[in-house]
């Protein structure tokens, strides 16, 4: 019994280990240990959909030179160059006539610019829509921004908790290789019955399967972890919950996530873009005005070595009178895409509302499991040692002893998970208000700015290299 003892205290202290990481006792990690905020740093940095979106987002800010090209003018130069023989029959009196043979190589080269001046509003639209467009691809990447970290926190605590669980399970597997030792033992001497052993083998045999099964979620954690943050998880540091980022009540989160989350916020913008693209389409309903300025030079035209000189400017009034009914569908169309995007938005704002309100619930149940959870785990506690006292006496079976064993891992594998699940509430709490950002968390790391693109390529004229607006 001083075997088991003392086994029974190496897994209390073992279990007191894991828990303090959980909880966040920073100063039982060691100095080398991975923390959350540079797990999430990294992640930040690395993580190859944050960062698909945002390329997605430097491809978007291509779409206002584009359409600032509707303000200025284009530029067309040409050069052609041919051969030509022209062969002359000139009657003469008495049926006789002369011929003549003229080779030339008439040839040109010429420069056409074209001026846009009015076109119905449609270059003005365009520009807007491609503005609103670069501002709702921000608020998407912030949005992306937001799982992603989220996903990193949970794998983060999703790691630590399966560790935790695997060392409660294997040590549940060395107490029950004990109690099975000693009972064995007292069979030999007669205290017990072959029952009472066969009981032992039973328990210590799902004790070895729970922890193959803890075994294998860890592993699983890990590929997770390995997904979202980009390395593998070595010597993880206490994750702690980010309450202290938390608006003070469900009320307050609501109100702020409805008008700041970023998905509502592209949402809001998507329809904005809807709205201009109706103006673009009617547009070419209007007349367009362009003035059109060419000058040219050709050589060899008539005779052999003349050269003629020309230059002229036109204004050219484009009156659209019937297309097929083309731009009228494009119209309607472009309508009901308007009025799809604002049922869009209700769609995100009930999205939103319920992820604050399921969050904000989560967060406050685990807090409450945790407390439950710590008196079970102290209650199981007392009865197993209860119990175990009686055994020695013969007033518990061996059953009794197993019984209060497995609900002293059950409490205590709950303790854990609901330790994890108050860390990785906070964080989701955070993220369906819209605030979850490395610059919310403070990370040690460069924040991406998605203004310096959009920069750098707005007032481009020319130029095929991408700037380094990453």
């Amino acid at each position: 019994m001083i075997e088991n003892e003392v086994k029974r205290k190496r897994f209390g202290y073992s279990l007191a280990a894991v828990l303090a990481s959980l909880l966040g006792a920073a100063q039982l990690a060691p100095a080398s240990a991975q923390t959350m905020d540079a797990a999430l740093a990294r992640a930040y940095n690395g993580n190859p959909t944050l960062n698909s979106q945002r390329a997605q987002v430097r491809v978007t800010n291509e779409n206002v030179p584009q359409a600032l090209a509707g303000y200025r003018p284009t530029i067309t130069a040409s050069a052609d160059i041919g051969a030509e023989i022209q062969n002359t029959h000139t009657p003469i009196t008495g049926g006789v006539s002369r011929r003549s043979t003229l080779r030339t190589a008439p040839r040109g080269v010429g420069l056409e610019v074209t001026q846009n001046l009015f076109n119905g509003g449609g270059t003005t639209s365009s520009v807007s829509a491609a503005e609103s467009q670069v501002l709702g691809a921000r608020a998407t990447l912030q949005n992306t921004e937001q799982n992603v970290l989220l996903d990193a926190a949970t794998s983060y605590m999703n790691v630590l908790r399966d560790t935790a669980i695997l060392n409660l399970n294997r040590n549940n597997v060395e107490v029950l290789e004990e109690q099975l030792r000693q009972t064995r033992d007292r069979f030999q001497v007669g205290e017990v019955t072959r029952t009472d052993v066969a009981q032992a083998e039973a328990r210590l045999s799902a004790a070895q399967s729970q922890a193959i099964l803890a075994e294998s979620n860890l592993k699983t954690s890990i590929a997770r972890y390995r997904q979202n943050v980009g390395t593998e998880p070595k010597s993880l540091a206490p994750g702690r919950p980010v309450e202290n980022l938390l608006p003070r009540n469900l009320e307050v989160a609501l109100k702020g996530a409805l008008t700041q989350h970023p998905a509502i916020i592209a949402a809001l913008h998507g329809v904005d873009v809807a709205e201009l693209q109706v103006k673009v389409a009617q547009s070419d309903l209007y007349p367009s005005l362009d003035v059109i300025g060419s000058v040219s030079r050709r050589y060899d035209t008539q005779l052999g070595g003349d050269k003629i000189n020309d230059a002229t400017i036109v204004g050219r009034l484009t009156i659209p009178i019937y297309e097929g009914g083309q731009v009228y569908s494009r119209t309607r169309q472009a309508k009901e895409t308007a009025g799809q995007r604002r049922i869009d938005v209700d769609t995100q704002r009930d999205s939103v509302r319920a992820a604050v309100v399921s969050a904000w619930g989560g967060l406050d149940a685990a807090k409450a499991q945790i407390i439950a959870a710590q008196a079970q785990v102290q209650a199981a506690e007392t009865a197993l040692a209860g119990v175990r006292e009686e055994a020695k006496v013969g007033q518990r079976t061996t059953l009794d002893v197993l019984n209060a064993q497995q609900e002293l891992v059950s409490a205590r594998s709950i303790l854990v998970t609901a330790q994890r699940d108050r860390v990785v509430a906070s964080y989701s709490v955070l993220s369906a208000i819209g605030k979850l950002s490395a610059t919310t968390l403070k990370l040690k790391t460069e924040v991406y700015d998605a203004r310096r693109h959009y920069d750098q390529v707005k007032g481009l004229w020319w130029g095929t290299q991408t700037p380094d607006g990453r």
